[in-house]
């Protein structure tokens, strides 16, 4: 994947772009303290050596209508690495969840799932996640409030990859 070796400049252009992807190449250029061309240079490279994988909105679910939030922790019956693949592909293929994670232990995934009111979540729980094949069991966790959800890495302009 990523095999650019980074210098101090590429941290603080990679910091500095996590905190806000929006700015201009002439403002990020300012803040790491170079000139506009090799920092746009730099910020290509980084996207092509993979460490940069995209830039994003941060919406609000709540403003748009999505107002339930819930984990659901997913065993399945069969753990082949084609199961596997096979539920992966599913998910990626169910709107409401936004997030899956492959976990060792007794739960082999957990989904991040947001859905506009709970009857929605009770059909897509009911109708598409439990009924999909191989799915064993299926434990959720509904979200009363959130205390922190930031993207991206730790990443402060000092950090270096041993």
């Amino acid at each position: 994947m990523a095999s650019t070796k980074l210098d101090e400049i590429d941290r603080r252009i990679l910091a500095e772009l996590q905190g806000d992807g929006r700015m201009t190449n002439v403002e990020l250029a300012r803040r790491v303290g170079i000139s506009a061309p090799p920092c746009l240079r730099r910020v290509r490279v980084l996207e092509e050596a993979g460490y940069i994988r995209g830039y994003h909105a941060d919406l609000d679910p709540g403003c748009l209508g999505f107002d339930v939030q819930v984990f659901a922790m997913v065993r399945l019956q069969n753990q082949s690495e084609r199961d596997l693949a096979t539920f992966e592909e599913r998910v990626r293929a169910w709107p409401l969840v936004r997030e899956c994670h492959m976990l060792n232990g007794e739960i082999d995934f957990i989904l991040k799932c947001v859905a506009p009111d709970l009857p929605s979540f009770q059909h897509f729980l009911t109708e598409s996640l439990t009924a999909a094949p191989n799915v064993a069991s299926v434990k959720t966790s509904l979200v009363i409030r959130g205390a922190k959800d930031e993207p991206g890495v730790p990443f402060p302009a000092g950090y270096s990859k041993r």
